[in-house]
């Protein structure tokens, strides 16, 4: 519960507190304040997504996506295809919640800025790796831990921090984790359309791939730190290969975002412990992000070796399982509040809110 001045919560509503221990804009002094307070806001914010926008542009233009979509126009084809697995996840998370529809408005919006914040995390990550590279193996690990996936984690927390938080329509917990998942495929999108264009303009040994892999310090770098999955950049050499290797990897981004979309949710609904249950929800995103990171470039490396299974199936059985469980973990937290939601609203005879055609998710 917020705290209350010891003046106001002694008050029996006949006084009127009026810049003595309560405040609304009356006078113009107030009214100005006010405006100018909201216009700074809405400014930085404003700037804030221009500058994104700007970043995103100069990646399409400097990094090869244009120029490989006009050469090449089946890349747009490619990309589309490689986020299919995201979507039909953020369906299902959308399908899962229980109350009012979220607008497809605010959900477009959320997955926009999810892929123009993109940018940020893909500038921060580019400069700090370099200092946390020059310890081996060690120094990746704590690239991922402590920079890929609190900054990825972040800008997609900020593009629903920033657009549905402000509105109306986020007025349940649950709508934190379909804004969320939004945002986890707008980046997922981004991500996998730098990864096809480049790997499209790439030469047939596969160099350059795995250079930009590491470049973005998104789990497949650690083949070249960690070894055991030094051939998976020849493997992943055509279109159709890393579209499918893409694919893959989009639902974590969803997965991701949506467990700190869910929190964001949580914080929204108890104002007085916002803070650390925002900084809970985004520690989760981005440990279980990071652990991801870490684990693709031992596990299947470890498969391959002491099994003999072929590098590009021990990486796909190692994404499918790690995905599945949370995935699963993220399944049995929505379920918990469809739960709680529909034995709140027992005692409503009507049935109106209960959402009758969502009830394939109760099993």
């Amino acid at each position: 519960m917020t705290k209350r001045d010891p003046v106001d919560a002694r008050s029996d509503g006949d006084v009127d507190l009026y810049d003595i221990s309560t405040w609304e804009p009356r006078s113009r002094v107030d009214r100005l304040s006010a405006w100018l307070y909201n216009a700074g806001v809405t400014v930085a914010r404003f700037i804030f997504i221009l500058v994104a926008l700007l970043i995103i542009a100069a990646q399409v233009l400097l990094g090869g996506i244009g120029a490989t979509v006009v050469d090449q126009p089946v890349a747009v084809w490619l990309v589309a295809l490689s986020v299919v697995p995201a979507l039909a996840l953020v369906w299902y998370v959308y399908r899962a919640d229980v109350t009012d529809r979220e607008p497809l408005g605010l959900l477009v919006g959320t997955f926009v800025l999810g892929v123009l914040f993109a940018g940020f995390a893909a500038i921060i990550n580019s400069l700090l790796q370099p200092a946390l590279q020059i310890v081996p193996v060690i120094g990746m690990v704590l690239f991922f831990y402590l920079v890929v996936g609190p900054v990825e984690e972040t800008v997609k927390w900020l593009a629903i921090r920033l657009l549905p938080y402000r509105y109306d329509s986020f007025n349940a917990v649950v709508d934190g984790a379909v804004y969320g998942a939004a945002a986890g495929l707008g980046f997922a999108t981004i991500e996998n359309a730098l990864y096809i264009t480049r790997e499209l303009g790439a030469s047939p040994t596969g160099t350059e791939s795995t250079a930009m892999l590491g470049a973005a310090g998104l789990g497949a770098v650690a083949v070249a730190q960690l070894g055991g999955l030094e051939v998976l950049g020849n493997i992943i050499g055509s279109g159709g290969q890393i579209t499918a290797f893409r694919a893959l990897a989009g639902p974590g981004h969803v997965i991701y975002s949506a467990f700190a979309g869910y929190y964001l949710g949580l914080a929204k609904f108890n104002p007085d412990r916002a803070g650390p249950i925002i900084v809970k929800g985004l520690l989760i995103a981005a440990f279980i992000h990071a652990t991801y990171n870490t684990l693709v470039g031992i596990v299947p490396g470890l498969a391959v070796y002491f099994l003999g299974v072929p590098a590009i199936l021990a990486f796909l059985a190692f994404v499918i399982v790690y995905d599945g469980i949370l995935g699963y973990f993220l399944y049995r937290k929505l379920k918990r509040y469809r739960a709680a939601y529909h034995e709140a609203h027992a005692d409503e005879v009507d049935g109106s809110t209960l959402r009758p055609e969502r009830t394939e998710f109760d099993a």
